[in-house]
């Protein structure tokens, strides 16, 4: 065995591994060098989702050239002196890895400047390699540019997912780092394209609502809690408008964004009987606490950390969002405030010999008779404004005389009405007696028994089958909506539209962006519900849907993909009460490959036995 020191640069191709995973790890080490810099400016442009170009440009305190060139060495770091200090860590970061990694993985030049230098220097790195340092006039602060990231690491680069899955996880970086410093403005651009442009905010209310807008901004709650342990405050969504989804759920400590599916579930159980099963509030909390009493050097990326009595701000976190929502009171209740509420006046029993209450007297044609004439009206008309006989020349009463022509008698007009039902007669009513169970059942009789249908999973099926054939050949009908319904679905989850744009048109969906973080929806799928509320709903399924990663062969996904939309169609669709539609639903069902079971293998009818239903009685 052989054993060796492995060169400075494999080492640091290796460190990389841990720190900069994709061009998001990238951009989070930069930002938050910025902000440790002292900037109050941070501008971020992208290209290509990063794979080309990275540029995090800050004002801050910037760097002398000795400086400059030694922040890429390994463990040069300017926050920690002494292994004490790793107990009162307050800045993002302090191992001194960030650059190193980058420099290792990517071709790096750094533009830097102090306010007390009358010139700047410009330093180059490549393959953790010093390659040169020169003079350059350069604005005071720190400009990094990252270009052509892993391009010596091609195994890294290959596994790299689609332009607009990178910037995804560049917008979600980017996001937690502007939500802790709202003092800060921030500025994210792509391919040319303004993303963000935040100006320092007067508030962390504000600064949420200029990155997430302002319906999520109206539907959160505040909290707070000083305690000797933490002090915590931040916003929690209201239970009703909770979604399906993990989507804007933050965690910050003493500045610092992290991820805990244990304090997560202390803010669930806060909303234990509040909200259905199978959805998320969103929530913002913010924790300060003695840094002595935590530990933020648990993980490379630093984003799980660990607190000296996690049970403690447990508690504390559910007592103190459980407290906001009963303060707040979201299900009905009764005011008992009264003041300044006019008061209304309780009138007595003798109120009536005061103020007679005039009641509507009903008007009745003692002269009708309902068996004269076949149950229709005669010559007379009951109103002024209906049939009026001087327009109509009176015809012979004979049927064979009644000429078939509009506008000529009562007697023609009566026969119109019986053809006008008769024309639709064979196509609208069912081939056998029908009965819909509040919306969800269809019942009928069948040769042994009673049949029963799941109309949800009646529709699932149908559209199942509609879907795989479009997906196959990329053709479907959309129903279009007489009203476009516009849903806010931010930035980051804009690229997955962009991304699947093709197949969502393929599919039926006419969905068109409408600004940088909205889309407007124009169309759905046949079958689906063009309902406002039902759509605004169906994206946020469909959202879902989309954000899952697929590594299964294409039939698989493709089978997959189709079930899934299938089941968010038979949700989102109206329920059936006509037995014209019930009767449509089972004519359809019938010509589906399996009408027994749903793609998911769920029975969709049944037949209950004469000899269960005779059991009964």
């Amino acid at each position: 065995m052989d054993i060796r020191i492995l060169p400075s640069n494999i080492a640091n191709m290796i460190a990389a591994g841990e720190v900069v995973q994709r061009p998001a790890s990238v951009v989070k080490e930069l930002v938050e060098n910025a902000v440790d810099a002292g900037a109050d400016q941070v501008t971020v442009v992208i290209q290509d989702a990063g794979r080309t170009l990275i540029q995090v440009i800050d004002n801050g305190c910037g760097m002398s050239p000795d400086q400059a060139v030694l922040c890429f060495e390994r463990h040069a770091t300017s926050k920690l002196s002494t292994a004490e200090d790793l107990n009162n860590i307050l800045t993002f970061g302090f191992r001194g890895e960030a650059l190193a990694s980058i420099a290792a993985v990517s071709e790096v030049t750094l533009k830097t400047r102090r306010e007390e230098d009358e010139v700047g220097c410009q330093v180059d790195f490549a393959d953790s390699q010093h390659l040169a340092t020169q003079e350059i006039a350069t604005p005071r602060g720190a400009n990094f540019s990252v270009r052509n990231l892993f391009y010596n690491v091609p195994a890294r680069r290959k596994f790299l997912k689609s332009d607009n899955v990178e910037f995804k996880h560049i917008v979600s970086e980017f996001t937690r780092v502007a939500l802790t410093r709202p003092e800060i403005g921030f500025t994210l651009t792509h391919n040319g394209r303004d993303i963000y442009v935040l100006r320092p905010a007067k508030s962390l209310k504000f600064r949420i609502q200029d990155i997430l807008g302002a319906n999520v901004v109206n539907d959160v709650v505040d909290i707070k809690a000083e305690t000797s342990v933490v002090n915590l405050w931040g916003y929690v969504g209201r239970p009703d408008a909770a979604k399906k989804g993990l989507g804007n759920q933050y965690f910050f400590v003493n500045g610092r964004y992290f991820r805990s599916p244990y304090l997560h579930k202390a803010v669930m159980k806060a909303y234990e009987n509040l909200i259905p099963e199978g959805v998320t509030p969103s929530y913002f909390i913010y924790m300060e606490v003695d840094p002595q009493t935590v530990d933020v050097n648990i993980h490379p990326t630093k984003t799980e950390i660990k607190f000296e009595d996690d049970s403690v701000i447990f508690q504390i976190v559910y007592a103190c969002i459980k407290e906001s929502l009963g303060k707040n009171s979201f299900g009905e209740s009764i005011d008992f405030d009264r003041e300044g509420v006019p008061e209304i006046p309780a009138f007595g029993r003798n109120f009536d010999e005061f103020r007679q209450v005039l009641e509507p007297q009903p008007g009745v044609d003692s002269s009708y008779n309902p068996f004269d004439n076949d149950g229709f009206p005669s010559e007379k008309p009951a109103f002024d404004n209906a049939f009026v006989p001087e327009m109509y020349p009176q015809q012979p009463s004979e049927p064979e005389s009644v000429s078939p022509s509009y506008g000529r008698g009562a007697s023609s007009f009566i026969n119109r009405r019986e053809d006008y039902g008769k024309l639709f007669e064979d196509r609208l009513m069912p081939s056998k007696s029908l009965l819909t169970l509040q919306g969800k059942y269809i019942l009928t009789s069948a040769r042994s028994g009673l049949m029963v249908i799941n109309i949800s999973r009646a529709m699932e099926r149908v559209l199942y089958e509609r879907f795989l054939r479009a997906m196959s050949r990329n053709g479907h009908v959309t129903q279009a909506s007489l009203f476009p319904v516009t849903v806010q679905v931010g930035v980051e989850n804009m690229c997955l539209f962009e991304e699947h744009s093709a197949m969502l048109s393929g599919l039926g969906f006419d969905i068109a962006p409408f600004g940088m973080d909205t889309v407007v929806v124009n169309g759905v799928p046949e079958g689906y519900s063009v309902e406002a509320g039902k759509v605004q709903t169906m994206i946020g399924d469909l959202l879902l849907i989309l954000s899952e990663d697929h590594n299964a062969l294409e039939e698989m996904m493709t089978a997959n993909m189709a079930s899934r939309f299938a089941r968010l169609g038979a949700l989102s669709a109206d329920s059936v009460t006509d037995p014209a539609e019930a009767q449509r639903l089972i004519e359809e069902l019938s010509a589906c490959e399996n009408a027994e079971f749903t793609s998911t293998g769920r029975r969709i009818m049944t037949i209950i036995p004469m000899e269960e239903i005779e059991k009964k009685f």
